[in-house]
């Protein structure tokens, strides 16, 4: 129950920490959102703005200069916010604003709800600055526009639609001149017009249905009939917050429905796990846990597969050591009883020191059976921490040479090897190698074995062969198995335990090297070829 809870906990930790990651998303979501609506009311404000303030900077600059106070007063109340005419800004402009002034736009500097508003007025013999604080751009300013407009126009009579394009970059939305024929409005609306009223018309924009427009109407003060059309130009629309926090949920639900999808594949993958250590646990070595993908994961299970497969190996061999080791012993027992009761009932004292010289010799081969079980058990269990130092194989042959020749076998040994050949190994593990393949080879040959050493590129090549009786075919991959002997071919009489060669497999496989069997071309019996690097990585993995 506490492991499932723990299990459980482990996944809701997981499941709350998306949560916590879409949550913080979709908050940044929130704010960029609100970033963008304040930045796309600052563009609009000083659009606007310029349309308005502009022309108003004109008007400005035309009255003469003991009529602008009194001037500013009245357009202050048409514009429904204070004008005033300074010498200097009170503000930093920052090179994009001072690039703006000086092109004839204005420059909004936003605070709270209201915006301060600044623009150069070209008045002569001095430089200075229309400024103004507005809460927006709004219906009443747009007549206040008009109005100034008008009164521009009046200045250019018979060439209004020119001095309309000459205006036209400060405003940023279509101004005409237009036959009052031609004006779409309502018939209140029309009366006003026809009175010399300005007139405001709110609608849709056409290119969309959801987009509210103003156009403004203004009887022209030149031509009667004309009418000077401002528009249509859009109204500030903030992007709908209610839409987006329903965009956020309905992002949020798919957001955790996926990661929901993911993370329980990640559940069933552990789950899968957790169940094969159980029947690890209780005893199953061929459970096995069916996790597939290249994820922590699956190369998790991958490695429980191996670690798996690589214990019932290695129980397996050791039933098989304990079975093998039971058979070997029962021989020299056996002789050990029959020697002593023969011993025991012989009345001959020389017969006696026979029997005592056997019973010796059954000792002795105990000994060497359980040094090689021993060896063999001790390589078997694990990997040693191998340092590999640079090794003269050259010295190592003649070393090998002389230890067989000492033993003076019927066989004579023959090596070969190429000089100064040094090499990365280990000294202990290498000698052992060659010489349980030269003296299995001494075993069975009958006049001559030859060992051969040679480099191949990045490897070293090492042939051992021998003129005796060979080795079948099909027994070739059986002689690398602990306690295998080929009575066939090479029987008991010979010797030995059937131990060297599965010790000689094992640190070949250390030595990231290969060694097989075959038949020998020229001396016709067994030819033993291994195969390593020069410079071993020692990395070989220990459950292989």
């Amino acid at each position: 129950m506490l492991r499932a809870f723990r299990t459980k906990s482990i996944f809701v930790g997981i499941y709350g920490g998306i949560l916590l990651t879409v949550v913080a998303v979709s908050f940044l979501t929130y704010i960029t959102m609100h970033w963008m609506n304040n930045q796309r009311a600052q563009e609009y404000t000083e659009r606007m703005s310029t349309a308005v303030f502009h022309i108003t900077a004109i008007a400005v600059a035309r009255q003469k200069a003991e009529q602008r106070a009194l001037w500013l007063q009245d357009a202050s109340l048409l514009i429904d916010a204070p004008l005033q005419l300074i010498s200097a800004l009170p503000i930093s402009p920052t090179g994009h604003e001072e690039e703006r002034l000086a092109q004839g736009y204005t420059v909004v500097r936003t605070m709270g709800d209201a915006s301060d508003i600044y623009i150069r007025v070209p008045l002569p013999g001095k430089l200075s600055y229309l400024t103004t604080r507005i809460a927006g751009i709004g219906e009443q300013q747009a007549r206040a526009a008009a109005n100034f407009y008008l009164e521009d126009l009046a200045n250019y009579p018979g060439q209004e639609e020119i001095r309309l394009k000459t205006l036209s970059p400060f405003v940023g939305f279509p101004m005409a001149m237009i036959p009052l024929s031609k004006v779409r409005l309502d018939r209140d609306q029309r009366i006003r017009l026809e009175q010399d009223e300005i007139v405001v018309s709110f609608g849709e924009l056409s290119s969309s249905a959801t987009r509210s427009a103003m156009t403004v109407y203004a009887p022209s003060q030149n031509r009667s009939g004309q009418v000077l059309m401002l528009g249509p130009f859009e109204l500030f629309d903030p992007l709908p917050f209610q839409h987006l926090v329903i965009a956020c949920v309905i992002a949020l639900f798919f957001i955790t429905l996926g990661a929901y999808w993911v993370i329980h594949n990640f559940e069933i993958k552990v789950v899968s796990l957790g169940a094969t250590v159980q029947r690890l646990r209780e005893g199953d070595l061929t459970a096995r846990a069916d996790v597939s993908g290249s994820d922590e994961i699956g190369r998790l299970a991958e490695t429980l597969n191996q670690m798996t497969a690589h214990i019932k190996r290695l129980l397996d061999s050791q039933r098989e050591l304990t079975q093998a080791v039971s058979h070997e012993l029962r021989t020299p027992l056996a002789r050990l009883r029959f020697g002593m009761e023969m011993m025991a009932g012989s009345p001959d004292e020389e017969d006696r020191f026979q029997q005592l010289e056997l019973l010796d010799e059954d000792i002795n081969q105990l000994n060497q059976l359980i040094d090689e079980i021993l060896t063999y058990a001790t390589l078997q269990q694990s990997r040693p921490q191998l340092s590999f130092e640079p090794l003269d194989m050259t010295a190592l042959m003649g070393r090998i040479q002389r230890e067989t020749d000492a033993l003076r076998k019927p066989a004579k040994l023959t090596v070969i090897v190429d000089d100064d050949l040094v090499i990365q190994s280990v000294e202990r593990y290498a000698h052992r190698v060659i010489q349980n393949l030269v003296g299995n080879a001494l075993r069975y040959a009958n006049h001559d074995v030859r060992a051969t050493l040679r480099r191949d590129g990045d490897y070293v090549v090492l042939w051992v062969e021998d003129d005796g009786p060979g080795i079948p075919e099909a027994h070739r991959e059986r002689i690398f198995e602990p306690f295998t002997r080929l009575d066939d071919s090479r029987t008991r009489s010979t010797g030995g335990y059937g131990l060297g060669l599965s010790i000689v497999s094992r640190i070949v496989h250390w030595f990231e090297g290969t060694i097989y069997v075959d038949q020998s071309h020229q001396l016709g019996g067994a030819r033993f070829i291994m195969r390593w690097p020069v410079s071993p990585t020692g990395k070989q993995s220990a459950l292989t």
